[in-house]
């Protein structure tokens, strides 16, 4: 007679098989994505992965990832803003060939901390922050952290405005059941998870879904990406936002389902300086759904704002 129970568990255990995903080499991600133009740095303890492209003497654009992605999403948008501007991006805390903290520590004071440490290592006395959703909000706490060397800042759909009601409560905590993705994941679950952040999902090709699930599996990312969720923690933005002296672009897809437009409202009325842009039909990945749409307004307001400072 067979015995079912352990058909069930043999049947199982082989399904799981198929899903196991351990972490892949540093090196192999290196060898796929990395470039001459790669580099690390040492920041606070942390090995920062970052790459730098452009004039030296130019203005310097520092550009911060959303959650789950890495410095590749800024691919399209750097090989136009790299003959004008030192474009300089990283893998934030957390994420890509960066990875985990040794201190597991993903607070916003720690964030400001380590880009602020970063800049000051790069030896950059000036520069603007391009910061796309989670990087949004890190790019408008830095420039509030920093209001003298923020020169510009351009806030693509970002993240950090929540209504008072949730001031305290923790928006990406997770459930324990959730901690399994560190061992098993998905390539399907991968890009259903990214469908959402496109108004248009045919615009999710297999390449971009396939990069993203590769730096999901960098050394220790799914960890530090679970333990980011559980350490996220609404402040009131306010008081910060108040210090920014940087003129700001405030710039939304109007289908974008992560992150609502109406938040660029709260955003504009408490900046000192900002200017907002509605693009449509387009979702909450700007720089990859149609990136020439978001860059060219993004350009010209660089452009505006920075060709005649000096770096």
């Amino acid at each position: 007679m067979l015995n079912t129970v352990g058909f069930g568990l043999a049947f199982l255990a082989i399904a799981l098989y198929g899903l196991w995903a351990p972490d892949f080499e540093r090196a192999e991600l290196q060898k796929r994505y990395g470039s001459s133009t790669t580099r690390m740095i040492d920041v606070d303890g942390l090995q920062v992965h970052y790459k730098e492209t452009g004039p030296q003497d130019a203005p310097v654009l520092l550009l911060l990832h959303g959650f789950g992605s890495s410095l590749q999403t800024w691919d399209e948008w750097s090989v136009k803003l790299d003959p004008k501007y030192r474009v300089i991006r990283l893998d934030l805390p957390g994420f890509g060939l960066t990875g985990a903290s040794p201190l597991n520590d993903y607070s916003e004071e720690k964030d400001v901390a380590i880009l602020t440490h970063f800049a000051d290592k790069l030896g950059l006395d000036k520069f603007s922050v391009i910061g796309h959703s989670m990087g949004g909000k890190m790019a408008w706490s830095l420039a509030a952290a920093q209001p003298d060397r923020v020169q510009a800042l351009v806030l693509m759909a970002p993240d950090g405005f929540p209504e008072a009601k949730d001031f305290g409560t923790k928006p990406y905590e997770v459930p324990a059941v959730m901690g399994l993705v560190k061992y098993f994941l998905p390539k399907y679950f991968v890009k259903k998870s990214i469908e959402p952040a496109f108004a248009d999902a045919e615009a999710l090709n297999d390449a971009l879904v396939s990069r993203y699930y590769d730096m999901l599996r960098a050394p220790g990312v799914r960890g530090a990406i679970l333990d980011r969720s559980n350490q996220t923690i609404y402040t009131d933005p306010v008081p910060r936002l108040k210090k920014i002296k940087a003129p700001t672009l405030l710039i939304w897809g109007e289908q974008d389902q992560m992150i609502p437009n109406s938040n660029a409202q709260s955003y504009a009325g408490v900046l000192l300086n900002s200017t907002t842009i509605l693009l449509p039909k387009l979702g909450h990945l700007l720089q990859e759904e149609q990136p020439e749409k978001g860059l060219k307004a993004v350009m010209k307001f660089l452009d505006a704002k920075l060709l005649e400072i000096k770096p």
